[in-house]
């Protein structure tokens, strides 16, 4: 299948909000984050990262993170954007103790202040997809 970032990142926020309405913390604090992650691989794209389309991935190793680890990439491809400047990143990571492999871990390791924070996070990169679909960014 063929990765289409933002179409993830908008399925996995919707379900992330359904799910946290529901008080399903475990699964909704486990979707902010990949809502979050493919937001981010979303913009990097438009900032110029370079992509793989023969394997379906980026290109360079550092560029294939989760949340955990892709929130400072961003950084490294909208630094030399024209448009770059007005996609900053709050400087706090929020998905510094977020996993992917969380998705085994026990309901009861997720209280709403964890899941605040990540939702904190993909929120901001919600805002940021928008900002970039009406300036024309994502083509």
């Amino acid at each position: 299948m063929q990765a289409d970032f933002l179409d993830a990142h908008q399925r996995h926020w919707q379900d992330a909000e359904l799910l946290f309405g529901l008080q399903r913390l475990a699964n909704a604090d486990h979707l902010y984050g990949m809502a979050a992650e493919c937001g981010l691989k979303r913009l990097m794209l438009a900032f110029g990262m370079p992509f793989n389309p023969q394997n379906d991935r980026p290109k360079r190793r550092e560029d294939r993170e989760h949340a955990d680890g892709i929130w400072e990439r961003l950084e490294t491809y909208r630094h030399g954007h024209t448009k770059g400047p007005g996609y900053a990143l709050p400087n706090f990571a929020p998905f510094s103790d977020w996993k992917a492999d969380q998705r085994y871990a026990a309901q009861q390791n997720f209280d709403e202040a964890r899941v605040n924070r990540h939702r904190a996070g993909a929120e901001h990169v919600c805002n940021l997809i928008r900002k970039a679909e009406r300036e024309g960014l994502l083509t």
